[in-house]
């Protein structure tokens, strides 16, 4: 787009009090933006509320400066790869997104080029900023699975589940794949959170990230939850891996659930509060799944024979130092306990129980929860 018509989108994302519900109508009744502001006050009332109406009429605070940063963005080039925005109503806006009750306006991209084919392949991977030490690396392994299957694996960039759904994408995709889209709750002038920095560089190197917000949009927390919308209806299908009950990612099943998409779940521990969020999605009619093989098959999605190894992403030959340590791993069961308990189950005293308990944490077959307990890993 040039300069002018830039202008004019920001000035309607920008302009107090009109929503995208309300701009949507002015963009059905007058056309593209500039064709909306060079209306009469009168023509506006037609469309849109009288306040909204002289909103529309008068310049929105910030418009200037906003447009100089946008427009520098645009024509900037790095490593983070191409920079655009795609309106609602451009060929290029996903379709997925615009059977959706509430499209964005703008979409804020960063990284490769979306394509149809791989929109029409996506999968919507979420839970929670605080997994299990199992959560995340199933996480990881069943979006390493999905995108070898040659699938794009959406997700939202936090902390937990998201940045292990991007990372396991990463790593399983073919070269010149499309690996995964990030969808933020930011400006894409800014990462959030912070440590994921290099993550976000490798995620614009084989994806995209993407956002409804404008440059300068600091991570405001009632942005999180409504980005959730655009992560459900990119993903043809959402996985929950695990969530609270109170959780952001039962948001996004719910808005996936709207828009007439599968909802998986994986269950887990009834004990792990991170489980109970999966557990009422699967009593609400989730699909249960235990691989990639699963949820390939719901979605009915042609994809290239897998790996054993991934289609089973929680499995591994045992090692033999893991076979040494087999007693405590069976009394360890697959549900939390702490130490005290596993004092009684096996006779050990506390020094020695912990000296084997941190040698199987750092083999990654125990994870450590907080309250001072423990899990076995299903690797283990």
């Amino acid at each position: 787009m040039d300069r002018d018509e830039l202008a004019a989108w920001l000035r309607l994302t920008l302009s107090e009090g009109v929503g995208n519900e309300s701009a949507r109508r002015l963009l059905a009744a007058f056309g593209l933006p500039q064709a909306i502001f060079s209306q009469s006050l009168a023509a506006l009332e037609q469309v849109v509320s009288a306040p909204q109406a002289a909103q529309l009429l008068a310049d929105p605070e910030g418009l200037a400066p906003l447009l100089e940063t946008t427009w520098a963005w645009l024509q900037g080039q790095d490593e983070t790869g191409q920079r655009r925005i795609i309106t609602l109503g451009d060929p290029a806006y996903p379709a997925s997104l615009l059977a959706t009750e509430d499209p964005p306006l703008l979409l804020y991209m960063m990284g490769q080029a979306l394509d149809a084919h791989a929109l029409s392949r996506c999968v919507a991977i979420v839970g929670s900023r605080n997994p299990t030490p199992q959560g995340e690396a199933n996480a990881q392994q069943f979006a390493k699975a999905l995108a070898g299957a040659g699938l794009t694996v959406v997700s939202g960039m936090a902390l937990g589940v998201d940045g292990a759904a991007h990372r396991g994408a990463l790593e399983g995709a073919a070269a010149g794949q499309l690996a995964t889209i990030a969808v933020v709750g930011t400006g894409l002038d800014r990462v959030y959170p912070k440590r994921h920095l290099a993550l976000a560089h490798a995620i614009a190197r084989q994806g995209v990230i993407v956002s409804e917000y404008p440059l300068g949009t600091p991570p405001l927390a009632p942005n999180f939850p409504k980005r959730n919308r655009i992560i459900a209806g990119l993903g043809a299908g959402t996985l929950v891996v695990e969530a609270a009950l109170q959780s952001g990612s039962l948001i996004t099943a719910r808005m996936a659930v709207e828009q007439g998409k599968d909802v998986f779940a994986i269950p887990g521990s009834i004990h792990s509060p991170q489980s109970r969020g999966c557990h009422l999605l699967l009593k609400q009619g989730a699909k249960l799944v235990e691989s990639a093989q699963d949820v390939l098959e719901e979605l009915r999605l042609d994809s290239p024979a897998m790996p054993a190894a991934q289609m089973e992403p929680s499995s591994a030959e045992a090692t033999a130092n893991t076979a040494r340590h087999a007693p405590l791993l069976r009394v360890l069961g697959f549900d939390p306990v702490g130490l005290d308990a596993l004092v009684a189950r096996t006779g050990m005293d506390a020094a020695t129980l912990q000296a084997h308990l941190l040698e199987l944490e750092l083999e990654g077959h125990v994870g450590r929860l907080p309250g001072g307990l423990f899990q076995r890993s299903a690797s283990a």
